[in-house]
């Protein structure tokens, strides 16, 4: 009877542990497919320069973005988006997140060429960018990776979601206005050399090592405690 009671317990447990995670972990992440067509988007809000689903970018922050945006169009063709959401699927690169929205946004090469899309997940403190090939003649890939994973990542990996924006959306104008990139924040440069600070994709992967660890341990401990506390009663 107590060991038909222990094995209960044991699937109980790990039932209890896959739910829970499940609950806080997916639940709460965003979905590409969750995120609407830019032309539903702008029904909604009027524009698409910035989407702001994290809400904690400020109203001076997403009316310089639009005012940016908007000039940026007019004297280079190049449309840039903004997003901000609160978090996407820990096992899931930010990289590979933000090329999936920009293939859904924008399903053609052409449709692709003049596009830039900035990306920031706020309670994951991540952020990716994605370029068309019109973009890539004035922003090559190493000064587009320099934004997002050093202007834009540093002050995220603080909480200064505003900063980064702010500055990833001065370098990225200057460079395509054809200006010389003013280049990555100092204190970026300072941290990438003296710091022990974890790489984006380090983190990413030892955050869900860690999230498995502790279901695996739980699980694990769980059950045996119960069973020696059953064996313990008279």
């Amino acid at each position: 009877m107590i060991k038909n009671l222990f094995y209960r317990l044991c699937f109980g447990a790990i039932a209890l542990l896959i739910s829970f995670n499940l609950l806080t972990g997916n639940v709460l992440a965003l979905q590409v497919s969750d995120i609407p067509d830019l032309a539903e988007i702008k029904t909604l809000t009027d524009q698409t320069w910035v989407i702001d689903d994290s809400e904690v970018l400020s109203t001076s922050t997403k009316s310089a973005i639009v005012s940016k945006a908007e000039k940026l169009a007019e004297l280079t063709g190049i449309e840039v988006h903004v997003v901000a959401i609160r978090r996407i699927d820990l096992g899931q690169p930010a990289s590979e997140f933000t090329a999936e929205l920009f293939d859904k946004w924008f399903p053609s090469e052409a449709e692709k060429a003049n596009q830039v899309l900035l990306f920031m997940a706020t309670e994951d403190h991540r952020t990716a960018i994605q370029t068309g090939a019109k973009v890539k003649e004035v922003l090559p890939n190493s000064i587009a990776n320099s934004i997002a994973d050093e202007t834009m990542l540093y002050p995220a990996r603080k909480a200064n979601y505003n900063q980064a924006v702010n500055e990833g959306i001065a370098r990225l104008e200057a460079v395509l206005k054809g200006n010389p990139d003013p280049g990555a924040p100092l204190l970026a440069v300072e941290e990438t050399e003296t710091s022990n600070y974890a790489t984006r994709e380090e983190t990413e992967s030892s955050s869900s090592n860690v999230v498995v660890i502790i279901l695996l341990i739980l699980a694990t401990a769980l059950p045996m405690a119960t069973y020696y506390w059953l064996q313990s009663q008279p």
